[in-house]
């Protein structure tokens, strides 16, 4: 799933604080930007005036203008045509410099806008880069509550009707926050890195069989309410009849998720169980294996360091 970003998004979206103007191109506004993936070169998003490399926003300061004026009128032409043919979408000309007379020409060719600001050019490229690489990001919708446990961004998920609702009001009431049920909206925002955050529409609210809608901000406060977290950990709610039989190993899997692999813990449903101890037990039990204690594997030593001192 993938949002169409275009000139005009980022107009409407940072134009009051980043001083945009439209200097050249107002009608090609709507220009879509290319999906962009994090195989990909970030710098392919938003960067200084490079004919060779380009970005899609080509940002022009006192330097890249100078180099553009001062070029003999063939070669600036050769330049700037390099510059407009390849990805470029927008062009911003910084630090409130009258943009290079020649601009227009090329604006009307290569059907591309031209912004002007009074902002930096280092500026410039951080936060439009930022929008971008948030923007174009992919992104998917995964079924299940998004919530902060101790500090970890999980998923809980499962089959509908083994109390996912539930289980995050339990631990909301135990002071863990929620981000999103339902329909949560993932996207990979770095190589390694993915944010979860609540739709819109969504926001606030969590629905509990028997209950209905529940607002929890409004029943417990805004400190019950986290706006986005990094994914780290999915829970998957599954019939204890389907529980895995090793009873001293901790369970682990992955799900790839954006093309990055997520570790899952089997959290068995059954009558009488303390799921939300549980929840946060395993939570905490991933935290410490992240940090290098695995309380299995400790065991494990322990059992056979006892059985070779019985042998001895």
């Amino acid at each position: 799933m993938h949002e169409q970003i275009t000139p005009a998004s980022i107009l409407e979206t940072l134009g009051e604080k980043l001083t945009l103007s439209v200097w050249a191109g107002a009608e090609y506004l709507n220009n879509p930007f290319s999906h962009h993936s994090f195989s990909d070169d970030s710098a392919s998003l938003v960067g200084y005036f490079n004919s060779i490399h380009t970005s899609q926003v080509q940002v022009i300061g006192s330097v890249e203008k100078n180099y553009i004026s001062n070029l003999p009128e063939a070669e600036q032409e050769q330049v700037l045509t390099r510059m407009f043919a390849a990805s470029t979408v927008a062009v911003c000309v910084s630090d409130s410099l009258q943009p290079p007379a020649s601009l227009e020409r090329f604006a009307k060719r290569y059907q591309t806008p031209i912004f002007c600001s009074s902002t930096s050019s280092t500026e410039l490229i951080t936060r439009l880069r930022y929008f971008l690489s948030h923007s174009l990001a992919d992104k998917e919708i995964l079924h299940g509550v998004f919530m902060e446990i101790i500090s970890l961004g999980v998923l809980l998920t499962g089959e509908s009707g083994l109390g996912k609702s539930e289980l995050a009001l339990e631990l909301i009431t135990r002071g863990h926050r929620l981000i999103a049920d339902d329909a949560p909206e993932f996207m990979r925002v770095s190589p390694d890195t993915i944010t979860g955050k609540c739709p819109p529409m969504l926001l606030d609210f969590l629905e509990v069989r028997g209950l209905g809608v529940l607002n929890i901000r409004e029943m417990y406060g805004d400190s019950s309410i986290k706006l986005s977290k990094y994914l780290r950990l999915i829970l998957h709610l599954t019939p204890f009849n389907q529980a895995p039989e090793d009873r001293l190993s901790s369970i682990q899997d992955t799900k790839n998720i954006l093309g990055l692999d997520i570790p899952v813990i089997p959290l068995p449903v059954a009558p009488g169980r303390n799921l939300a101890v549980l929840a946060e037990a395993a939570v905490r039990n991933h935290l410490l294996r992240r940090s290098g204690h695995d309380a299995s594997a400790d065991f494990i030593q322990r059992q056979h360091k006892a059985i070779a001192e019985d042998r001895g």
